[in-house]
């Protein structure tokens, strides 16, 4: 007969109930105290139990559909141990020889308390378990010559559930990336990366496949077990012997031994895409945290957030209509600075300008380092200070400033740089300018203007 035709029809209703979280908690405590004394408990010992329970946690148990006015008159303990006894998650036995009740846990709630346990408490490390399981029953079943082949069946069962601990790891990471997304901030985001998915997945389980010894050593002992088996054929022969003697005719052993390094493989495929999924996981950190870090300045960041607010819902219509307002559709050049199309250059430009590259010496290291700790230093609030600081009569000239330090002369550069976007407040309205040499520095004498002036 199947556990599950043993089930009552009232034990379903724990997961409607408004109380289910405190049931279930109870349920956990009597299970722990179960074990420790023997499987064994007397309705005292319970109510005492789950007294100190309510003593700690301080719940505040509401009325079941099913509570009479007796009920509710009742200590919270007993009425929790009350409901589970009426609903089928616990069992009464009364034992008349010592006039005690004692209160037992059926085999189909053990079940479910099971799983509420691995539900309740930190992930374990399964794929350190299951590994170890796999090898321990493949060594005695090719030892042991009085093994059989449920010892195989064992190993073939943790071998599926590790390629479904795996694939768990797998399905979970959507959760990481959004909420990466959710971070509003360069701190909240770094926080998130290393208390969340740092300490979730690299620590307690990317860990176990790539770092430490306990998955990969175990594996490659396993495939060489499995190897040995398959080639000695005076062993595969007996095993066969002994399992038509018992009565075992079910499974083969290659069939079985098959099956088990198919799974292996498949592991092997896992594996494979977590380290994918770590990539692009890293990848788009970094991502975000450049965009968080540069501001409005990042274009492609701008347009997430702009997708973003438009897939919200709130004032769709209206901000759809200011969005194609400001969008160009019939432009060759949409979204992008670059044009789609470009006119081929005859010969002797090409030519020229592959001469022109070839002088033109690349950065070095720290060439690069210096001008992105340039490029993020200042802020654009910060530019526009700086141009409205030197405007006289509306107008900055970069032949009558004086500048005083190193940092002017990169907010000159940079202003220049802003002048020649296209959402800048502010215009250059000579390119072409003479140089000019002060306190060794040398730029061309630029004059910048607001836009519209």
């Amino acid at each position: 007969m199947q556990l599950r035709n043993e089930i009552p029809d009232t034990f379903w209703s724990l997961f409607r109930s408004v109380n289910r979280e405190i049931y279930i908690e109870a349920l956990l405590c009597i299970n722990d105290e179960y074990r420790y004394s023997n499987y064994f408990l007397t309705r005292e010992v319970c109510i005492q139990m789950l007294s100190d329970m309510n003593a700690r946690k301080r719940f505040e148990l509401q009325a079941e559909e099913s509570d009479t006015e007796t009920d509710l008159m009742e200590t919270p303990s007993s009425r929790i141990l009350g409901w589970l006894l009426k609903t089928g998650w616990l069992k009464r036995i009364e034992d008349y020889h010592t006039l005690v009740t004692n209160i037992v846990i059926p085999d189909y709630s053990s079940v479910f308390i099971d799983a509420f346990e691995r539900l309740n408490s930190d992930e374990m490390e399964e794929t350190d378990i299951y590994i170890q399981n796999v090898y321990a029953t493949l060594f005695s079943f090719r030892n042991d010559p009085r093994a059989s082949l449920s010892m195989l069946r064992t190993a073939l069962v943790n071998t599926r559930r590790l390629n479904k601990a795996l694939q768990d790891m797998l399905h979970n990471m959507d959760k990481f990336f959004a909420r990466l997304l959710d971070q509003e901030s360069y701190g909240d985001l770094l926080r998130e990366h290393l208390e969340g998915y740092v300490e979730e997945i690299v620590c307690k389980k990317y860990h176990i496949l790539k770092t430490s010894d306990n998955f990969y050593i175990y594996k490659m002992d396993i495939k060489k077990f499995i190897r040995e088996m398959r080639e000695n054929e005076e062993w595969i022969e007996n095993v066969r012997r002994c399992a038509r003697a018992m009565g075992d005719t079910r499974d083969d052993v290659l069939e079985l031994l098959d099956l088990i390094d198919r799974g292996f493989d498949d592991i092997e495929h896992r594996i494979s895409n977590m380290d994918k999924e770590h990539t692009k996981y890293v990848r788009a950190t970094v991502t975000r945290l450049n965009y968080l870090l540069s501001g409005e300045s990042d274009t492609k960041g701008l347009v997430v957030r702009l997708l973003n607010r438009l897939s919200a819902g709130e004032g769709q219509d209206e901000l759809l209509a200011k969005t194609g307002e400001k969008m160009n559709l019939f432009s060759v050049e949409m979204l992008s600075e670059k044009s789609l199309y470009k006119r081929r250059k005859s010969r002797k430009d090409f030519v020229s300008q592959l001469k022109a590259d070839a002088e033109t010496p690349d950065l070095d290291k720290d060439d690069v380092l210096r001008l992105n700790r340039i490029q993020v230093r200042y802020s654009k609030e910060e530019i526009e200070e700086f141009i409205e600081a030197h405007m006289e009569d509306e107008v900055m000239d970069a032949s009558r400033m004086e500048l005083r330090s190193a940092e002017d002369f990169e907010k000159l550069i940079l202003a220049y740089d802003y002048s020649t976007r296209k959402n800048s407040r502010y215009a250059v309205l000579e390119e072409d300018a003479d140089l000019v040499e002060r306190k060794g520095y040398r730029y061309p004498a630029l004059r910048f203007v607001r836009r519209g002036v």
